[in-house]
């Protein structure tokens, strides 16, 4: 009720649910809000959020929401509310008014509400603009593992007819995610490594529970995170002139790569509803985060694990260079990062402290974007507090260990110090 009246009179909205075992309840009890505040949701079935974003934006609503926990754990759940094109309702963009709506339960009850279910239009419409989209340009053999999430129900079928042979893992829907956490990581997608190692494929992918986040495995079995393909992205499918969105926490090899290819780098804070903004709000070609979140401009700017996975096949297949090959060709950087949970309602004040400590060091530069970031001449310290949980994540970066290192007992001194003040 409390989405419906903020989104207003006589709007279409989509609706979509992951695979969660809860998620069915939730579903409904959200369209009744919905349709109780006068709305006209357009249902469209237990899919990938993605598929939500691509409703909105292509079929002009004026906004939608996803009964999904996403990377959580299995008995989490909970809602991703968005507006036109696909905008998050996040922090600072919106969200405070919908909570405030709620409680003060000024809600607006209104008569007209109602529900279309257009599921199969909908997967229709969107297989039919990926695979138009698919440049494949010789024959590969990629591993997926969905990990029993969401892209489970479609994206080996979507990428067998983009004209990649897949060997899926962990390819059957669960909501209790019995293979592995909904969240891809290096040390638990070891099979998928191990699958493309053994069976010689060009690359795996591994997604998380509702299929926006794609953590790619080279040829070798490596995985990386979201900021080193990102770069490595950049290298091969940015043009001069493009822009690119990146966090302001990513590897400054993401930078070196912008910088090479004389692209535009537009930085932001990290989450989606930052990079989705200034996706839009820039025109760029191509965004990513260290999450394994990947954006692009063919599919309206928002982030699509599987529109992800074609893209990478579509480089890989365009050049006489494996994945590793590629990946290598990157300057290297070590970096570290930790996090320290800390109250809740003191995580902001400690960050607070330590930016202001910071900037009073000379020889050094301090960007105030998110956090406190503060570039030295042989690499850079970061600090910022969680927008979803109590914890206060600290990374240090640079070109050799040693200086990585006093990096980082910089940051945890300065951080013990402002947590004691």
């Amino acid at each position: 009720m409390a989405f419906g009246t903020f989104v207003g009179k006589k709007k279409r909205l989509a609706l979509s649910m992951d695979i969660r075992e809860s998620s069915p309840v939730l579903k409904e009890s959200f369209l009744k809000g919905l349709t109780g505040a006068g709305a006209e949701v357009l249902y469209i079935g237990k899919v990938p959020t993605p598929l939500l974003y691509f409703a909105i934006a292509h079929y002009k609503l004026d906004g939608g929401a996803a009964v999904s926990a996403s990377h959580n754990p299995p008995k989490w759940n909970g809602l991703k509310l968005c507006g036109p094109m696909g905008r998050t309702y996040g922090a600072g963009f919106g969200q405070e008014e919908i909570k405030e709506i709620y409680s003060k339960k000024r809600f607006a009850y209104r008569p007209g509400g109602r529900v279309i279910d257009i599921s199969k239009k909908l997967m229709k419409d969107y297989e039919n603009f990926l695979l138009k989209r698919a440049k494949i340009r010789k024959p590969l053999r990629i591993g997926i593992d969905p990990g029993n999430g969401a892209d489970s129900l479609i994206a080996a079928n979507i990428l067998r007819k983009a004209g990649i042979a897949v060997v899926p893992i962990n390819d059957k829907p669960d909501g209790n995610f019995p293979s592995r956490s909904p969240e891809p990581k290096p040390e638990n997608i070891t099979a998928l490594s191990d699958l493309v190692k053994s069976r010689k494929l060009d690359f795996g992918v591994a997604f998380d529970g509702d299929g926006d986040r794609a953590m790619f495995v080279d040829d070798t079995g490596r995985a990386f995170f979201g900021d080193i393909t990102l770069a490595m992205m950049v290298k091969n499918m940015v043009n001069k002139g493009d822009r690119v969105v990146y966090e302001l926490s990513s590897s400054k090899v993401v930078e070196d790569m912008i910088k090479l290819k004389k692209a535009k780098g537009v930085k932001a804070k990290t989450g989606r509803a930052f990079i989705i903004d200034r996706m839009l709000e820039n025109n760029a070609k191509l965004g990513g985060e260290h999450s394994t979140h990947f954006y692009f401009s063919d599919v309206y700017g928002f982030d699509d694990a599987i529109f992800a996975v074609i893209k990478m096949a579509e480089l890989t297949s365009s050049s006489e260079k494996k994945m590793s090959e590629l990946m290598d060709e990157l300057p290297k950087y070590e970096r570290i990062v930790s996090e320290f949970e800390v109250k809740d309602s003191e995580k902001f004040m400690i960050v607070s402290r330590m930016k202001d400590s910071l900037k009073k060091m000379k020889g050094v530069r301090v960007v105030t974007i998110e956090g406190v970031k503060m570039i030295a001449e042989d690499g850079w310290l970061m600090a910022r507090a969680s927008n979803t949980t109590p914890k206060v994540k600290i990374i240090a970066e640079s070109a050799d260990k040693r200086s990585m290192d006093r990096l980082y007992t910089l940051a945890i001194s300065e951080f013990e110090k402002a947590k004691g003040a």
